[in-house]
C-alpha cells in the first residue's frame, strides 16, 4: 500500500512563509514526477510546481521566483518552500507523485491535503 503523507501548512499573514513536505511510503519500485497542486474554492485544481527525478522542475507562473519546489530521492520525499505569500495562495494543496508499483506500471497517487490560509 502506498501512501502519501503531507505536512506543513497553516495559517499566515500576506508576506509570510510556509513550507510543505510530502513523503512516499509503502512498497514500490521507484517514483517518477513528484509535485504539488492546489484546489481554492470554487476553482479546479491546478498545478503549482513538480520536480523530475533529475531535478528538472516547472512552476505555474504565479509562483516563479516565489516557491521553489525540491526532492529528496533518498528518503522519498518532496518539499515546497513558498515565500512572498499572498491571499491568493490559500488552497487546499495536494502532493502528488508517480509511483512506479512494478515493471511498467506507473500508478498516480495523491496525498490527502493541506491547507493553506494567507490574510491580507
Amino acid at each position: 500500500q502506498v501512501q502519501l503523507v503531507e505536512s506543513g501548512g497553516g495559517s499566515v499573514q500576506a508576506g509570510g512563509s510556509l513550507r510543505l513536505s510530502c513523503t512516499a511510503s509503502g512498497s514500490f519500485l521507484g517514483i517518477g514526477v513528484m509535485g504539488w497542486y492546489r484546489q481554492a474554492p470554487g476553482k479546479q485544481r491546478e498545478l503549482v510546481a513538480r520536480v523530475t527525478t533529475n531535478g528538472t522542475t516547472t512552476y505555474v507562473d504565479s509562483v516563479k521566483g516565489r516557491f521553489d519546489i525540491t526532492r529528496d530521492n533518498p528518503e522519498n520525499r518532496v518539499t515546497l518552500q513558498m515565500t512572498s505569500l499572498k491571499p491568493e495562495d490559500t488552497a487546499v494543496y495536494y502532493c502528488h507523485a508517480d509511483i512506479v508499483v512494478r515493471v511498467n506500471r506507473v500508478l498516480k497517487y495523491w496525498g490527502r491535503g493541506t491547507q493553506v490560509t494567507v490574510s491580507s
